[in-house]
């Protein structure tokens, strides 16, 4: 039986997501702040952690940290979906959090989320979690490409071909990526790698809420070459560009006025998953020649993603899926290796290099 420690400072919400939990079918014991939670984690020994947020002493970010470095376990954070905890919450997931749940406002309104608290739960019981150790040291060095003037040359890779022309121009493409649990820290892992002169934008489809989308293209350009924001209206791409589908609505590319275009668009509720990484692939597939469009699809769980960039490898397109030994969760980079459609699988930490590879071989 799944064993999981549920961390809260309010009586009645530690009952509650207790019940809900305990009705699945997981062991679970509470505690009432940080200092109680380390002290249970030795004795109990969880499979997940349920961490709220905001706790007083101890809050949900330093227990966080301690849990990580001294019993590193998969943890789920609790977090109200505004604009503070939208930040607080993606620190969380950089130091090692698996995913994030939405705390409800009041104890009547936490049946609401039952669903995706066990679901969420249970997907974090096989997870990897990661370690705080070495995150500081990856991003200076990260830093320091960026910064150094060997990161737009990287000897590693080879020349960009010269078409008969002279022209070094790969021509018009596009990368697709597709991203659920543990998605925030793998974006960490491949897009601050790529160089400032990629030659095709990026279109990263990231599940989670609206408020978070925002936050997240602001920490990613902050340590990027490339510039990433945030598809909150409709979006020219253009090169050595990174655009992240906003959180409660799907993305689709279009074309205006014969630009490629990243066009947010209702969440089709016929789909699990939002954004929804098929439906991004799918309309790529229609506006740009399929030779011309790279998929990767990395950690998470379900299979969205998994179909539409098999049908894309089968039409021509390269993809890409993350390796396990990288994944948080498996599920969706599985997913797509069971239906055949990776022409490679590779860790997060090696897909830059490949990609841009690719589009300048």
């Amino acid at each position: 039986m799944v064993k999981v420690l549920v961390v809260d400072d309010s009586a009645l919400m530690r009952r509650r997501i207790g019940e809900i939990l305990s009705s699945a079918g997981f062991e679970v014991e509470t505690a009432a702040d940080g200092a109680q939670a380390l002290e249970r984690l030795s004795d109990f020994n969880p499979d997940v952690v349920t961490l709220d947020v905001t706790m007083p002493g101890m809050d949900g970010l330093a227990c966080l940290k301690r849990i990580m470095v001294e019993h590193p376990k998969p943890v789920v954070m609790v977090s109200a979906l505004t604009a503070d905890g939208a930040e607080v919450t993606l620190e969380a997931l950089r130091l090692g959090a698996v995913e994030a749940v939405r705390k409800p406002t009041g104890i009547g309104a936490i049946a609401g989320i039952a669903g995706e608290l066990v679901d969420t739960v249970r997907a974090a019981a096989g997870s990897r979690p990661r370690r705080v150790q070495g995150l500081r040291e990856r991003l200076r060095r990260a830093r320091e490409r960026i910064a150094g003037a060997d990161f737009l040359a990287d000897t590693s890779l080879p020349e960009p071909r010269h078409e008969s022309d002279g022209a070094d121009d790969p021509g018009e493409g596009l990368v697709l990526i597709g991203v659920s649990t543990g998605g925030p820290r793998t974006l960490e892992d491949i897009l601050p790698l790529l160089p400032a002169d990629f030659p095709w934008p990026v279109v990263v489809v990231q599940h989670m809420p609206a408020s978070f989308t925002g936050p997240l293209a602001r920490r990613l350009d902050a340590i990027s070459a490339v510039t990433v924001v945030e598809a909150a209206t409709a979006t020219a791409l253009r090169p050595g560009m990174v655009c992240i589908a906003r959180g409660g609505a799907d993305l689709q590319i279009v074309r205006r006025g014969g630009r490629l275009t990243a066009q947010p668009v209702p969440a089709d509720e016929r789909r699990n998953w939002h954004p929804n990484v098929d439906r991004l692939v799918e309309s790529a597939l229609r506006a740009v020649a399929p030779s011309r469009l790279i998929g990767v699809l990395l950690t998470g769980m379900g299979s969205d993603g998994a179909v539409s960039m098999t049908e894309l490898r089968r039409q021509g397109g390269r993809t890409i899926a993350e390796a396990e030994g990288s994944a948080v969760v498996f599920g969706m980079p599985q997913e797509l290796i069971r239906c055949g459609g990776a022409d490679m699988v590779l860790p997060s930490d090696r897909v830059a290099q490949q990609v841009t590879r690719w589009v300048r071989g």
